[in-house]
């Protein structure tokens, strides 16, 4: 089901769900607003539960200042009102008070959202506007007059963001990637290692060569099934956003199964999963990596599954020069051994030349700046190893603030080698 044919009250209570379930906002806290075809403008109520809202407690507010609904509207209507007058192309504004960004609303800074190239494309433009009283006319101009200057995104002195964009789910895509990117900066300043810039260009898409045919053999159709499930839960556990992450899964010979560009992690289905044969797309646009994926899947006949994420603590040591060191505990080096950072230009410029740096005891890589990609001979075993790297990632930059860190010896990872058979 595409959730953007959903009735506006529906699409406002689909989004704030996702926002208050992921911790993104409060029970008082946070607003969002659909414009209607006709000037009326759908927008959540003022006063209740966030936790608890349907589609009967939306209100719409008709283009003469009436509106029709149990409650009345929230009280940041006027800022919204204010950003659909002003920007025609905008159909949706959202407004909520996550953590890390009011962290950097309250200290009246932009995050970086340029130290991965992909979270720059998917924010716009940022941009501070001065504070004012919350449902103020002053605000609503304040918020207002950024948005005219070409902002996509408005952080608010001491208040939280306003987005607007041109549906309410692009407006939670910016917005959820807008955090993680506060995030991300808060954690890897926890490392004390020095920031690093990318350096490298966008990657070339795969060509499309058409549609998949009317029957799929049953191992596909079970391979699409399970990717589906793997993608669901990988955007339950933070690994994947709406905007990030991609997976694959092997079908034969240069054939493998990918996710979509362009959509929504959360609302991917079996049928919008594209299929790559030789180097052609079908069924769709394959995810941007996809030409990584081929190259390690021919490269290693072993790997049936890529996971290749951007997972917040493990990217905190991608975005700075801080080595990733998982001796932390048995499970970690087992499962990762020695994560080595490497040169992301190589996704771009030379997928063969990636997929040659892995090997049976270099089962995850993590490309600077960019993202961490992980191996395995199912796709369980590749989920397991992200999911135990931003666990490892996660205590290290915790342990951080509690003291310092003492990785397992050389002696104790030789009997680790011998005891699990771990190749070399």
């Amino acid at each position: 089901m595409n959730a953007r044919n959903l009735h506006p009250a529906d699409q406002l209570i689909s989004v704030m769900q996702r926002i208050y379930s992921g911790k993104l906002t409060t029970t008082s806290g946070g607003n969002l607003s659909i414009r209607g075809d006709n000037g009326d403008i759908w927008i959540t109520p003022a006063g209740i539960d966030k936790g608890t809202l349907t589609r009967k407690d939306i209100i719409c507010v008709h283009p003469d200042g009436s509106w029709d609904g149990p409650h009345r509207p929230s009280s940041e209507y006027p800022f919204h009102a204010s950003v659909f007058k002003r920007c025609p192309t905008v159909g949706a504004v959202l407004h909520a008070h996550s953590p890390s960004i009011v962290a950097f609303s309250i200290a009246r800074k932009l995050p970086n959202t340029s130290v991965i190239p992909c979270l720059d494309s998917i924010c716009g433009r940022l941009a501070m506007a001065p504070y004012a009283l919350p449902g103020s006319a002053e605000l609503g101009e304040k918020i207002g007059a950024e948005f005219d200057k070409g902002a996509d995104t408005v952080l608010l002195e001491n208040h939280g963001v306003c987005i607007g964009a041109k549906d309410i789910f692009e407006a939670y895509r910016m917005f959820e990637t807008l955090e993680y990117a506060a995030s991300l900066s808060i954690a890897a300043s926890k490392l004390g290692g020095k920031p690093t810039s990318p350096d490298f260009d966008t990657m070339a898409a795969l060509p499309c060569a058409g549609e998949l045919p009317c029957e799929l053999t049953a191992a596909e159709r079970g391979a699409r099934r399970d990717m589906v499930d793997f993608i669901r839960r990988s955007v339950r556990q933070g690994l994947f956003g709406a905007a990030l992450g991609s997976c694959s899964v092997r079908l034969g010979e240069d054939s493998f199964l990918i996710t979509p560009a362009g959509l929504d992690r959360a609302f991917i289905t079996e049928e919008d999963l594209v299929r790559v044969d030789n180097g052609s797309a079908l069924g769709g646009e394959a995810e941007a990596e996809a030409a990584l994926h081929r190259s390690i899947y021919r490269k290693h006949p072993d790997v049936n599954a890529v996971m290749l994420a951007r997972p917040l603590h493990v990217m905190a040591f991608g975005v700075t020069d801080t080595p990733f060191d998982p001796r932390t505990i048995p499970e970690s080096y087992i499962l990762l051994r020695d994560v080595k950072k490497v040169d992301a230009k190589l996704i771009r410029n030379d997928p063969d030349g990636a997929a040659a740096l892995f090997a049976p005891a270099q089962p995850a890589l993590l490309f600077a700046n960019d993202c961490l990609v992980t191996l395995g001979s199912t796709l369980l075993q590749a989920f397991d190893r992200l999911e135990v790297a931003e666990a490892t990632a996660h205590s290290i930059v915790a342990a951080r603030d509690v003291g310092d860190i003492v990785h397992i010896a050389s002696s104790e990872i030789d009997d680790l080698k011998v005891d699990f058979k771990l190749p070399d």
